[in-house]
């Protein structure tokens, strides 16, 4: 047994979160006297991907999974280029163990000089406890402050045709200079897809905003489970959404920087400058277990013990079969 399955299932087994009912383990009156069982008991595979992003260059990023949009296109301004140029990954970020991958976007206004940024994971990821430690800003880092920029952390399944029931995604975008039609102050949206279309644009979803300033680092937690759709920002409760916006399809995980066009659902858009303009998002960590419903304390703790066990990355969510396709779209 290799140091990676032994510290999993140590952390799991001191944690409670094999899925067994612990009164099962508690010997009644009749069995108090009975000889111990020899057999070893038997070990649930537990499916965990967790990423430390403490990589050296962007290789080494895709040859954990790791893809980065290129793909033009919806969301965000018109005619934008999406590419690697905004990813990069640094070493002595405050409040960042280990490194972070950082996504920087810039624009003019324009779709000619507007670049997005969004790197995804395997299309494998359903049901289960999604976190990750983020690093939201209110402000660009140069150029004129403003722009209705959304900085996000999400799993999304491929949209088959306009109004598909089986669409799947489910969000937190953080919008430091508001947006979706809700004038300037900074504000927290979750948001849970049964559907969409992009022409006429028509959406089927349940949503949660809260105003305020979010900058600075977030421990962002989302469960499906139970047909419940739970969010959670530094341990608090943020939102519930239910069973008609509940995923039905695999999803890969996502991160996104990206700034909102004009008009969308009453959006401002980018302020009235062509000075360019750059938008920060960092990301500490990401995590994922299958099949159960993990409080943010049970998440950290298993973070904390893959670091003490220097386990910078961990995969043990299955593909399916055949496995899914993965574009790094949407």
């Amino acid at each position: 047994m290799n140091k990676k399955i032994i510290l999993i299932t140590s952390l799991v087994a001191a944690m409670g979160l094999a899925g067994c009912d612990s009164s099962e383990n508690k010997p009644d009156a009749t069995q108090a006297n009975t000889t111990p069982s020899t057999t070893p008991p038997v070990t649930t595979p537990v499916a965990i991907f967790f990423d430390d992003f403490s990589y050296a260059d962007l290789a080494a990023f895709h040859n954990n999974g790791w893809k980065v949009r290129t793909e033009t296109g919806h969301p965000g301004i018109e005619g934008a280029a999406w590419s690697a140029e905004g990813i990069s990954f640094h070493q002595n970020i405050s409040g960042a163990e280990n490194g972070a991958v950082r996504m920087s976007s810039v624009t003019g206004g324009k779709g000619e000089n507007t670049r997005h940024t969004q790197f995804c994971h395997a299309r494998k990821y359903r049901e289960g406890t999604y976190a990750a430690r983020v690093f939201f800003r209110d402000e660009p880092s140069y150029g004129p402050d403003g722009d209705e920029v959304i900085q996000t952390f999400y799993a999304i399944s491929p949209l088959k045709a306009p109004m598909d029931k089986n669409y799947s995604e489910t969000d937190f975008e953080y919008l430091p200079n508001g947006g979706w039609g809700e004038n300037t102050v900074p504000a927290m949206w979750t948001t849970s897809w049964d559907t969409f279309q992009l022409k006429p644009w028509t959406k089927v979803n349940e949503y949660t905003r809260k105003a305020g300033s979010y900058a600075g680092w977030r421990t962002l937690v989302l469960t499906v489970t139970d047909n419940k759709v739970i969010y959670y920002v530094d341990g608090q409760l943020f939102s519930e959404h239910t069973s008609a916006v509940y995923p039905e399809d695999f999803m890969s995980i996502n991160f996104n920087l990206w700034f909102m066009p004009k008009g969308a659902d009453n959006s401002q858009g980018p302020v009235d400058s062509p000075e360019l303009r750059e938008y920060q998002e960092d990301i500490d960590w990401v995590f994922f277990r299958e099949g159960v419903a993990l409080s943010t304390a049970e998440v950290e703790a298993l973070v904390a013990g893959y670091r003490n066990g220097k386990v910078a990355f961990v995969d043990d969510v299955k593909e399916q079969n055949p496995a899914l396709p993965s574009p790094c779209g949407l």
